[in-house]
Parts: structure tokens; sequence; C-alpha cells
């Protein structure tokens, strides 16, 4: 399996030991790494604008004084950040039912200290495709977002009657011009829209 490349695995535990230690694995594991004392330190660059444009990935330490690891998950799910950027939870034995928990509200998962380095690093490659993937979907719908406010309002008309799948005839009725004119204004929103048919058209639009 392919490594991801420019990836980024940040690391967010209030223990230097365990920092270094996740880091030093992650060397080795060529995955690069950016290391946080504290839940304030990473919101801190969250609130400077940060928005992940590179797969990356969070560990991210439950109990943690002052911002917890669990306050912080809350942030980063209401800037809408955990799909682009999974987050594993890092716990002792006490906090796995308060991970599981996490997990189901759209945590990635979570690692049991002390840990598996095989494991955690095939998980954390794993979150890292994940977030790769978000990324390429993200950029798809920007993209087509970008094609969509290309049309005219005419083309938009168009296109939602061939989308509920009216024939030319019943579009030129419902816009009051002919037929040519329908035919002319269909061509040019699947070549703005690149498709070659209706069904891909439908297909396009219902992933926004």
């Amino acid at each position: 399996m392919q490594p991801v490349h420019d990836a980024t695995v940040f690391i967010v535990d209030d223990d230097a030991s365990v920092r270094e230690a996740l880091a030093w694995l992650l060397r080795s594991r060529r995955l690069l790494s950016e290391t946080f004392g504290s839940g304030e330190a990473f919101e801190a660059m969250l609130e400077a604008g940060f928005v992940p444009s590179q797969p990356c990935c969070l560990l991210l330490d439950v109990r943690m004084p002052g911002l917890s690891g669990l306050e912080l998950f809350d942030k980063l799910a209401a800037r809408g950040l955990v799909d682009v950027m999974p987050v594993i939870f890092l716990t002792g034995h006490a906090d796995v039912p308060t991970a599981v928990h996490m997990v189901q509200r759209g945590a990635f998962d979570f690692c049991e200290k002390p840990f598996s380095d095989n494991a955690l690093v095939d998980r954390i490659e794993q979150a890292v495709r994940r977030s790769a993937q978000v990324l390429i979907e993200q950029q798809q719908q920007q993209q087509l977002k970008a094609r969509l406010g290309e049309l005219t309002d005419r083309e938009r008309d168009v296109l939602r009657l061939v989308v509920e799948g009216l024939p030319n005839k019943l579009i030129a009725d419902q816009l009051d011009i002919s037929v040519r004119t329908v035919e002319v204004h269909r061509a040019r929103v699947f070549d703005k829209m690149e498709v070659k048919s209706a069904v891909e058209l439908a297909n396009l639009l219902r992933s926004l």
C-alpha cells in the first residue's frame, strides 16, 4: 500500500514524553507530524485560520488540563473539520467508554494506552487516506459549483427541467421558447457541466 504524500499527523497531548514517542514513531514510518502540548495551542492554530489543504489526521488525548480532548473535538465538529481531519483519540482504560461514544459521534477511532505501534500506525494511515478522499470530494464539489455558476439564468431553467426528465418540446412550452432554442441551451448546459446525457447530469447534481 502506497503512502499518502504530504500528509501531516497532528498530535495533541499534554504529556511531553507521549508527544516525543509518537513523533519518533511517525518519523520511523516516514510520516510528518506536528505536536501541541495543549488543546488551547491547537485551537489557536484553528483560530488563526488554518484549514486543511493536505491529507491529515489528529491524535488527540482525551484527558488534558484546560481544554480537554472532548471539548476540542466538539470545536472541530462545529467547524465541520472532523471529516477532513479524522480524529483518533488516545485514551486510558477508564476512558474507553467515553472514546467509544466519541466514535459514535464521528471520531475516526480510539487507541488505548499503552498502544501497539503497528496497530496505531495502521489506523493513522487509514485516517489520512480518508482525509485525502474527503479533500478530493471537496475539490470536486467546488469545481461543480463553479460550473453551475457559469450558467445563465435561462440555462439554469433548462437544466432544472432536463433533470426533471422533461423532453425538449415540454421544456419549450414551459419556458415559452422554441424547441430549437431549448436544444441550443441544452447543448450549452451539457458542455459547461461536462456531461453527455440527462442521466449523467442528474447524477452529478445529486452529489450536491
